[in-house]
């Protein structure tokens, strides 16, 4: 660190301004002004590191003026944590604790800080209980916004998947939904003509009677697509258009499936040829057909947006208290729908659900993070291949939710790290580190219950333990 050393304090920092530091705030004005005449200012350029991960934690800064960024190195990633300004304290945690630095701390600005040695740190604490209780204080506080920034990082990483997920999941369905609507517009369009020219060569011929039997029976099928086995179907479809191509319909390949969808055959159409409506009335029926399906996929494609829609508002419990009673398989549920786009690809879900299982008190868009951590973990493990169990009971006052995938397993000698922050196996840029950290502390901590791990080559299973009821565990 390339820094530069001030002979005069008092031009940089007086005593109250030293006051306005959290950490320093209960200091007597004998006491600061001994920390003052012990510290050794030290400026740096903007880019320059004040301290670095790994480092020994010998001294704390305070900022006098200017703007540092923390950031954490986890593997090959650079993650940001943090910003500090004027009257912010730096590298007191290592210092107390007399570990390594466990973050790089870098000057976005030039930057002029206070240098406290480990010597003057410990001499101001040994003979003051003043100072001694006010770093206690400030230790808690920092411990207490560690963990809000640690969860606030977890959620914004989360919530980037979630969005990317989210969009790819809204985009399909939307897609569809357009590309049916168009195609839409131009078969009504046709079928409204071939409507009106059947008519009117019904009345024409005095056939209107034949016309609404037919039309009956057209009606009555459309509301009624019948299910055929993918093999079946293409049996059916293959014998109708090679019907129709012998009997001079045009476009009979781009009719044929719709038509074999809503039942008709060749037995069903050959009774046309004896009529002199055959050519129209193949033609109205296929126009119908296809038509109708388009308004299927239409409404089967919006449902799903409103699936969606449903499901992420159920997950994040909008516009609900946080503390809720909550029905375990819902969220689970949930969760699946949000992720469809990992899971789709190659993972099955098997689900071994206990009926009636109680309702627990939980805060349930924390819970559903959970499982959306967990779940997301398993199928990376499992390269997007594979199974997962998802396995619910209750035991004792408690419900129990498991959830178990075929992956590799994770390896013994890392199993006791997996809740350490920013621990991870992933590649550089695949995860935070961060995932179950605060999936244990959701459990555990807010929940008061326990997230249990077990595992082995091709299958590990995560157990949480929750309580039914919180009250009197608070």
């Amino acid at each position: 660190m390339d820094s530069k050393l001030y002979d005069s304090i008092p031009t940089l920092m007086n005593i109250q301004d030293l006051r306005k530091s959290p950490l320093f705030q209960g200091l007597s004005d004998d006491e600061l002004k001994q920390l003052m005449d012990n510290a050794k200012p030290v400026s740096l350029h903007a880019g320059e590191a004040l301290m670095k991960q790994g480092e020994q934690g010998d001294s704390a800064f305070v900022v006098v003026n200017g703007e540092f960024e923390i950031t954490k190195q986890s593997g090959q990633s650079k993650i940001k944590i943090d910003v500090r300004n004027t009257g912010d304290v730096l590298g007191e945690m290592a210092l107390l604790s007399r570990t390594p630095r466990s973050a790089t701390v870098t000057a976005v600005t030039d930057a002029e800080t206070l240098c406290i040695s480990k010597d003057v740190f410990e001499n101001l604490l040994s003979t003051s209980s003043t100072a001694a209780l006010a770093v206690l204080n400030w230790v808690m506080a920092r411990l207490s916004q560690n963990d809000a920034l640690l969860h606030q990082q977890e959620r914004m990483a989360a919530l980037g998947t979630l969005s990317a997920g989210l969009a790819h999941e809204l985009n399909n369905p939307a897609a569809a939904a357009q590309r049916s609507a168009s195609l839409l517009k131009e078969s009504q369009a046709k079928w409204l003509v071939l409507t009106h020219r059947i008519e009117e060569k019904a009345f024409v011929e005095n056939q209107t009677e034949w016309l609404d039997g037919f039309i009956q029976e057209a009606s009555h099928r459309f509301e009624s697509p019948v299910k055929l086995d993918a093999l079946d179907k293409i049996d059916l479809v293959d014998q109708l258009q090679a019907w129709l191509e012998a009997n001079g319909v045009e476009s009979a390949w781009d009719v044929a499936p719709a038509m074999v969808n809503f039942g008709w055959n060749v037995d069903a159409l050959e009774p046309l040829k004896t009529t002199s409506f055959f050519d129209l009335a193949v033609q109205w029926l296929g126009a119908g057909c296809m038509m109708t399906e388009l308004l299927n996929e239409v409404q089967e494609t919006t449902g799903r947006l409103s699936q969606i829609v449903k499901a992420m508002k159920a997950y994040t419990y909008l516009d609900q208290a946080p503390l809720l009673e909550v029905d375990v398989h819902e969220g689970l549920e949930n969760t699946l729908v949000i992720m469809q786009h990992k899971l789709k690809k190659g993972v099955t879900i098997k689900r071994e659900y206990t009926q009636n299982l109680p309702h627990i008190e939980a805060y349930a868009s924390e819970l559903n993070q959970v499982w959306t951590n967990i779940i997301d973990n398993a199928v990376d493990a499992m390269d997007g291949n594979g199974q997962i169990i998802l396995r619910t009971y209750a035991d004792d006052n408690n419900v129990i939710v498991e959830i178990v995938d075929s992956g590799p397993g994770i390896p013994k000698d890392i199993q006791s790290r997996i809740y350490e922050p920013f621990f991870t196996t992933k590649p550089p840029g695949k995860g935070t580190g961060l995932g179950l950290h605060i999936s244990h502390d959701i459990i555990a901590n807010r929940h008061h219950g326990q997230l249990l791990v077990e595992s082995k080559p091709g299958e590990t299973k995560f157990k949480a333990v929750l309580p039914v009821n919180m009250k009197g565990k608070q």
